[in-house]
C-alpha cells in the first residue's frame, strides 16, 4: 500500500467504527480493534512507524485520563477492596497461565513466565473507554473498578520488570525524571490552568503542556527500559484535583478527552487489532482457545468472589471488565518476541488472546451485565444527571 493511502484508510476505519458503535450500542474501542484485525489480515492496512508511535502515545494518554477520573478520597476509603481485587486479578491468571504453558504445553520457563505476565493484565485503556462511554466513570462502582485495574497493571509492570527487563543507568534517570515531573506538575500546574489570559484560547496551551509531560515520560521510559504508563497514571491521579476545582479545568479535561477520542486513541485500538495474525492463530486454534479460557476462568476465580463481597451491585460487570487485556498484554508480548523469549507463533497466540479478551468480555458486560444506572448517571453526592455523559464525550 502506498504510504499516503495509510492515513486515508485509517481515517476511514475510525469513522466507520464510530458509526457502527452508535448503531450497535457497543464501545467504539471494541469496533476499532475488530476493524483493525480485519483490515490487517486482509492486507488492507499495515501498521507504520508513525502509527505505532501514535498508538503508544494513545495508550499513555488514555492511562493519564483514567488517572484523572480516580476519586482520591474514595480510593483512600476503599483501598482494601482496590488492592485485594487488583492483586487477585493479577495473581490468578499469572499463576494459572504459567502452570498451564510450562507443565502441560511444554513451553520453556522464560516463555511460560512471559505468557503469565502477558495474560495477567487488565486493560486500563479499554476499561476507561467503556466506563466513560457508559457514564460509569462518575459512579462509585466505576471509580472502584479503575482503582483495582491500576493495582493489576502495576503488578503486571513490576512482574515484567523484575523477571525480564535488565535495568541500566538510564532506568535510574527515567525514575528520577518521572518523579521530578510528577512533583513539579502536581505543585505548579494550577498556575497555567488558572491563568485568565489563557482561557478559551484556540492554541490550547494547557493540552499542549499535558502532551509534553507525557512525551517526556515516553522518551525517558524508552531510554531506561521502563513503562511510561505508570508515571502517566500517577500524574493523572495526583492532578485529578486540578480537573475538578473549577469549571475552566473541567473544560480542559473535556477538550483533552475530545482530542484523544477523535484521532489518537482510535489509532491505539486499531493498531492493537493489526497485531493479531489470524492464520497463525488458526494453525494452533486449540491452544488459543485453551489460553483464552484459562485467562477468563482465572480472572473469574480471582475477581468475582471479592467483587461479590465489595461491589455486590456490579460483581459480574466488574469481573468481565477486569478480564480485558490490551496495553500491557501487547507490551509484554512485543517485548518477549523482540528479546527472543517467545517465537512468532507464541507471540501471535498471546496477542490473539489479548485482543480477544479486550473484545469478548466487554461485549458480554455491556450487553447483559451493564448496571442499570449507567444510562442516567448517579453521582457520588446522590444527584441525578442524565446529560452528563453526553457533555463529557
Amino acid at each position: 500500500m502506498q504510504a499516503d493511502l495509510v492515513p486515508l484508510v485509517a481515517g476511514a476505519l475510525i469513522l466507520i467504527a464510530s458509526l457502527i458503535s452508535l448503531r450497535l450500542g457497543l464501545s467504539v474501542a471494541i469496533i476499532e480493534i475488530l476493524l483493525g484485525a480485519i483490515a490487517g489480515n486482509l492486507g488492507i492496512l499495515q501498521s507504520e512507524a508513525w502509527m505505532t508511535y501514535l498508538a503508544g502515545f494513545g495508550g499513555i494518554l488514555l492511562t493519564f485520563l483514567a488517572g484523572t477520573e480516580i476519586d482520591t478520597t474514595l480510593m483512600r476509603q476503599k483501598w482494601e477492596e482496590s488492592v485485594l481485587i487488583g492483586l487477585a486479578s493479577f495473581l490468578a491468571p499469572f499463576i494459572g497461565t504459567f502452570l498451564f504453558t510450562y507443565f502441560i504445553v511444554g513451553w520453556g520457563l522464560s516463555a511460560s513466565l512471559l505468557a503469565g505476565t502477558a495474560l495477567s493484565t487488565t486493560s486500563l485503556a479499554v476499561v476507561y473507554s467503556v466506563l466513560v462511554e457508559t457514564g460509569l466513570n462518575r459512579t462509585e462502582l466505576g471509580k472502584s473498578i479503575m482503582s483495582a485495574t491500576f493495582i493489576t497493571d502495576i503488578s503486571t509492570a513490576l512482574a515484567l520488570s523484575i523477571l525480564f527487563i535488565k535495568p541500566n543507568l538510564y532506568t535510574l534517570v527515567f525514575i528520577v525524571v518521572s518523579l521530578v515531573v510528577i512533583v513539579l506538575a502536581t505543585k505548579f500546574s494550577h498556575y497555567l490552568f488558572d491563568n485568565p489570559r489563557l482561557k478559551d484560547k484556540v492554541v490550547e496551551p494547557e493540552i499542549k503542556y499535558l502532551f509534553l509531560l507525557l512525551l517526556i515520560f515516553m522518551y525517558f521510559a524508552n531510554l531506561g527500559n521502563g513503562q511510561a504508563v505508570l508515571p502517566a497514571f500517577v500524574l493523572g491521579l495526583l492532578m485529578s484535583k486540578h480537573f475538578t476545582e473549577t469549571s475552566k479545568t473541567k473544560e480542559v479535561r473535556n477538550r483533552l478527552r475530545t482530542v484523544a477520542y477523535a484521532i489518537i486513541t482510535p489509532v491505539f485500538f486499531i493498531v492493537g487489532g493489526l497485531n493479531m495474525s489470524v492464520p497463525l492463530i488458526l494453525g494452533a486454534i486449540t491452544l488459543f482457545i485453551a489460553l483464552f479460557a484459562i485467562k477468563i476462568i482465572m480472572k473469574f476465580i480471582g475477581v468475582f468472589f471479592l467483587a461479590k463481597k465489595y461491589l455486590p451491585d456490579g460483581s459480574m460487570y466488574t469481573t468481565l471488565l477486569m478480564s480485558t487485556g490490551l496495553t500491557f498484554g501487547t507490551i509484554s508480548s512485543v517485548f518477549g518476541l523482540t528479546a527472543g523469549i517467545i517465537d512468532q507463533v507464541q507471540y501471535s497466540l498471546l496477542i490473539g488472546v489479548v485482543v480477544a479478551s479486550a473484545v469478548i468480555p466487554t461485549v458480554i458486560a455491556q450487553r447483559w451485565f451493564k448496571p442499570a444506572h449507567s444510562e442516567d448517571i448517579v453521582d457520588l453526592n446522590g444527584g441525578l444527571d442524565s446529560n452528563s455523559h453526553n457533555d463529557d464525550i
